[in-house]
């Protein structure tokens, strides 16, 4: 494993000997192996432990989605849709009189007591809203999912080609920054003080490959996702080394 564990954090080396139990699982069972939403990051860590292996395959649910369900399968098996086991769920709530926002979708999910991997993607179009879930938490949710914020809202659910889709746009820039950590990087990408930044990251209010870092000195490295809450998400494209006065020079994309 030392192997796949080089390219990662050491934090995140639990999923990585959890995916690789996935793996096993598949190889001994010569059985399928669903897998709860994985955030972006844990795909691409899955994606490292099966690798180009020939006795395990690997598929991820939902096209032009970011928290994908994933199967991994043994050569014999043909995956279809239906064995990714999502739910469509539509949201109806008085949009003449109220507005519901991201954050209160989930914060109601949470409150019902589902893990955040039991639900994927929140989408939103015009005053549509619309939830992908796993299939076992369906009839649960359709039950109690009757309140976000102070707005009554119903569920219904709608056959996957009724989804909304939805690409998130990223503005590429640069810059020039005095260091790699996190709150010198943050503070240049959303133009806030490294101090104002240094208090939001010790509060919890920002992710690094969407785990709360509460350390302002975390490196940041090529390829991380970023989001400070209330200023939303932007990634690290590429670090081009350093300037002649010895600071990095970084490019980066910012959601619109």
């Amino acid at each position: 494993m030392d192997h796949i564990y080089q390219h990662f954090r050491q934090e995140e080396r639990h999923f990585i000997d959890q995916a690789s139990e996935w793996k096993e699982s598949v190889m001994n069972s010569y059985a399928p192996k669903l897998t709860d939403f994985l955030d972006p990051r844990e795909q691409e860590m899955v994606k490292a432990v099966v690798g180009s292996s020939t006795d395990v395959c690997l598929q991820f649910s939902g096209e032009n989605m970011e928290r994908k369900r994933a199967l991994l399968y043994p050569d014999y098996f043909v995956p279809s849709h239906e064995d990714f086991q999502l739910s469509l769920l539509e949201i109806g709530y008085p949009s003449k009189f109220v507005s519901i926002e991201h954050r209160q979708v989930l914060g109601a999910l949470m409150s019902l007591g589902l893990k955040r991997s039991k639900f994927g993607d929140l989408l939103f179009s015009g005053d549509r809203i619309q939830l992908v879930a796993a299939k076992e938490t369906e009839s649960f949710l359709l039950m109690n999912l009757t309140e976000i914020g102070r707005a009554k809202v119903s569920l219904s659910a709608l056959d996957w080609s009724e989804r909304i889709l939805h690409v998130d746009e990223m503005l590429e820039k640069t810059a020039t920054v005095s260091s790699l950590r996190l709150d010198a990087v943050a503070a240049s990408v959303y133009n806030i003080s490294r101090q104002k930044i240094g208090a939001l990251v010790q509060t919890g209010y920002v992710k690094v490959n969407f785990r709360v870092i509460e350390q302002p000195s975390f490196e940041c490295r090529e390829g991380d996702t970023l989001s400070v809450r209330g200023h939303g998400r932007s990634k690290i494209l590429s670090i081009d080394g350093r300037t002649k006065k010895d600071k990095w020079k970084i490019s980066y994309g910012i959601q619109k």
